[in-house]
């Protein structure tokens, strides 16, 4: 089997948690690679803490190294969409860290390039891949609890002092951080045979939402009622 290189756009903690993951595989065919930062310093620095075999002070230097196979996208989400196309249009399979894009002409665009260039893309939103995903399935499949026809999610952090969250040129608010969670939940259990979307925000003075409410009906009758929240 060929061993899947991978590369690493961004050095900070998200990156610093998928190299950790990476280095702890001990899985002779993946190889934590390469990483890249807006600085060599950085990159250096990262790719030293984590025994990273090249380190770029470019995102386009790493993307353009004919031996990555993989590249996972860690930096703020006003960049998601730019660099995931770059990989894309460099031939290079793409893990792209949550939320995938900052709108849905974007996520279009990139699940349409991908296509096109016959390559790999994906978003890393991790409670997809939980075991308890498969769990809530087989429970409500069995009928155990009934029939299940309405779901309710709260998710909430303080983070409004993190300044990538209140930054509007930065792609912030809590629906991107935090609501992708209780969305892609109402998702993973109802699916996508949606009727109608209804969603208000409280909104801060610099233009992102602090708190999001979202309903969400089928055409089965279903719904979920959703709420994130950035301002504990």
């Amino acid at each position: 089997m060929k061993q899947m290189k991978v590369g690493i756009v961004g050095t900070g903690l998200i990156a610093s948690l998928m190299a950790k993951t990476l280095n702890g595989l001990n899985d002779e065919n993946i190889k934590n690679y390469a990483v890249a930062s807006r600085t060599l310093t950085k990159a250096k620095a990262f790719a030293d803490e984590y025994k990273i075999e090249k380190a770029y002070g470019s995102y386009m230097e790493l993307i353009q190294d004919e031996d990555i196979d993989l590249i996972y996208i860690a930096v703020p989400h006003n960049e998601h969409y730019r660099i995931a196309k770059l990989c894309i249009e460099n031939k290079k399979n793409v893990l792209c860290e949550k939320p995938f894009t900052v709108n849905a002409k974007e996520t279009k665009d990139l699940l349409a390039l991908s296509k096109e260039n016959n390559v790999l893309i994906t978003e890393a939103i991790w409670t997809r891949y939980m075991p308890s995903r498969k769990l809530i399935n087989d429970v409500i499949a069995s009928g155990i609890i009934g029939q299940v026809h309405s779901i309710q999610a709260n998710l909430g952090y303080p983070l409004k002092d993190v300044k990538r969250m209140i930054s509007p040129e930065l792609a912030g608010g809590a629906l991107l951080d935090v609501g992708v969670y209780t969305v892609n939940f109402a998702l993973m259990v109802f699916g996508n045979d949606i009727k109608d979307i209804f969603a208000k925000a409280v909104i801060s003075d610099k233009g992102v939402d602090l708190t999001d409410s979202i309903t969400i009906t089928w055409n089965d009758g279903k719904m979920a009622v959703l709420h994130a929240s950035m301002m504990i």
